[in-house]
């Protein structure tokens, strides 16, 4: 579970106030949105206009890449049969005191279908993905720069509605609470796993999310390139 105290420090523009404001982060909220709606549909150019030019994105199955190369190995997986999907839960955005800088929250689970020993399930995994999100100058245009995410819970769901396939409980614990479900089930697909991504089972990789998530909204510069186990 997460923990009872709150995360921030402060507060920033989030809900009411300016008509501007409202207008701001309402496309930003629009923007976050694109992720599920464009990649899920294989929308790639509409997918591809949510983010600036050299924007760099984390997921546990690819961990940081630039958002050309994600778009290019998201397209060789599903080529290969790679099916995974994504449910918008709800989603809000700050503005930087600036407002030149802003932050998308979007609340989603995502669902991977896999086949193992003749066996198909899903595993879900809820999860906030974190746009850093800036106001482009010539354009006026919100784009996201970095989207990285919480992985908060996750467990594996029986398409037939009885069947999953048993895994070895202590190789199991060697992937991170949050997302361990999904991280061996997709290890077992080839992939390399980030073992360093945030939830709420380490209080330190979660505080260092969010005093970056602080540092884009103050202007300061942010570090989100963790190392990799």
């Amino acid at each position: 579970m997460t923990s009872p105290a709150d995360p921030h420090t402060r507060t920033w523009s989030h809900i009411n106030g300016p008509s501007q404001d409202v207008l701001d982060r309402y496309a930003i909220t629009e923007l976050c949105k694109g992720w599920p709606v464009y990649r899920d549909a294989s929308e790639w150019k509409n997918y591809r206009s949510l983010f600036t030019d050299d924007a760099c994105v984390w997921t546990t199955w690819s961990s940081a890449l630039p958002v050309d190369k994600f778009i290019e190995v998201s397209k060789e997986g599903k080529k290969n049969g790679v099916f995974i999907m994504h449910r918008e839960c709800g989603t809000l955005a700050e503005l930087g005191d600036s407002r030149t800088r802003a932050i998308g929250k979007m609340k989603a689970t995502i669902t991977h279908r896999f086949t193992e020993g003749g066996v198909a399930y899903d595993v879900d995994c809820d999860c906030r993905f974190i746009f850093f999100c800036e106001k482009q100058a010539a354009t006026q245009e919100w784009k996201a720069k970095y989207v990285k995410l919480f992985y908060e819970k996750d467990k594996v769901v029986p398409v037939d509605g009885q069947t999953v396939p048993k895994w070895d409980k202590s190789e199991l614990s060697t992937y991170p609470e949050g997302y361990r479900h999904l991280a061996m089930a997709q290890a077992k697909l080839g992939y390399k796993i980030d073992m360093n991504l945030p939830t709420p089972h380490d209080d330190g990789l979660w505080k260092r999310m969010y005093g970056e998530i602080e540092n884009w909204l103050e202007d300061r510069e942010v570090d989100l390139h963790w190392a990799l186990n």
